[in-house]
């Protein structure tokens, strides 16, 4: 058995966004927060002709997402997901996508958490991994704290002791997935009473959270705080992550400044070309990382104009780096000598 994994700070799993290139870009950010893979179906993985399973080694802890709802496909994923050194299995039961609930997973499950806890139980006796749980705080008419706490009660004692809950109701029918996201109102006190009727539970919470202040008054309540989508438009706000949360507890160097990380991605990014991918395919994930500060915007349209041209490659970063700090030195000259 490995480890026991520090779930204290996570990024969560969110499609087309937290590829393997996203997550290796946000390692060397910080070394300690939990890195979960995008949602990724047992039919992709059992039927599919790519490696969907793919990861760099640097990025553990990480954790691998699955949509599925058959028990023995969900055990048969698990168990590969060990093989290549998985530290987590996550199960999806906040999707609220049609595709997703036409393959009968994702939020829908909710409404039958015997499924879950048949998988559960079917994961479980594969792996020596943690199997978890992600899950809305209800879907459509199902919202009352009650259709939560049963939901909790059926998985728990399937064997499962870690949910990971998004504190937004879910409507499958009348809102797209993204309108899901922002429409039904945060409930956080609904999470946190979870976490008092089960107190020997880890449960970590999900949704709205844009700073680590948030963070921390959410950990007065919970055992984890997952950050979503302020982490891709903002991703160096887990630069202080390691030091506040994780009590500076690191092992060998974690990148100090925005610039630091920029060429700490620059071996990765060879690596990658050779391997085949486009610069464009891990740039992408980079956008964000000047957010808030001068030259950020020109950051990001010298690598938006330049990262998908044909002869793209390794100096789209530094050349990108050489054009905002420019910027960032005409800017401070310019109020050294105007404003004084």
């Amino acid at each position: 058995m490995s480890e026991p994994i520090n779930r204290t700070i996570s990024v969560a799993p969110m499609l087309d966004w937290t590829d393997k290139h996203c997550r290796y870009f946000l390692r060397q950010i910080s070394q300690h927060a939990l890195l979960y893979t995008e949602m990724v179906t047992t039919g992709a993985i059992i039927f599919g002709k790519g490696d969907y399973l793919a990861y760099n080694q640097e990025e553990h802890p990480v954790a691998l997402q699955l949509g599925g709802s058959d028990p023995a496909d969900m055990a048969r994923c698990a168990a590969e997901a060990q093989k290549y050194g998985y530290d987590e299995v996550n199960i999806n039961v906040g999707c609220p996508s049609d595709r997703v609930q036409n393959g009968r997973f994702g939020a829908c499950l909710m409404a039958e958490p015997e499924v879950v806890a048949a998988c559960i139980k079917s994961m479980q006796a594969e792996v020596d991994i943690p199997v978890t749980v992600k899950s809305r705080i209800g879907i459509d008419d199902m919202d009352e704290y009650q259709d939560l706490t049963r939901f909790i009660e059926v998985v728990a004692a399937s064997g499962c002791d870690t949910f990971i809950v998004h504190a937004r109701k879910a409507w499958l029918k009348g809102l797209s997935p993204k309108q899901n996201r922002d429409v039904p109102p945060l409930m956080y006190d609904r999470v946190y009473q979870l976490k008092q009727q089960f107190a020997d539970l880890h449960i970590s919470l999900n949704g709205g959270v844009k700073t680590l202040d948030d963070v921390a008054l959410h950990l007065n309540h919970l055992d984890g705080v997952m950050i979503g989508r302020e982490v891709y438009s903002n991703p160096f706000i887990l630069a202080e992550v390691d030091a506040r949360f994780y009590q500076g507890n690191t092992v060998g160097k974690v990148c100090k400044t925005r610039a630091e990380v920029v060429m700490a991605m620059l071996p990765y990014v060879e690596q990658q070309i050779a391997l085949g991918a486009r610069p464009w395919n891990i740039a992408r994930h980079m956008l964000g990382l000047f957010q808030g500060q001068a030259g950020g915007r020109i950051w990001r349209r010298y690598l938006s104009q330049n990262g998908t041209k044909a002869n793209a490659g390794v100096e789209l970063l530094t050349d990108a780096l050489d054009v905002l700090l420019e910027a960032q030195f005409k800017a401070k000259q310019f109020q050294t000598e105007v404003i004084g």
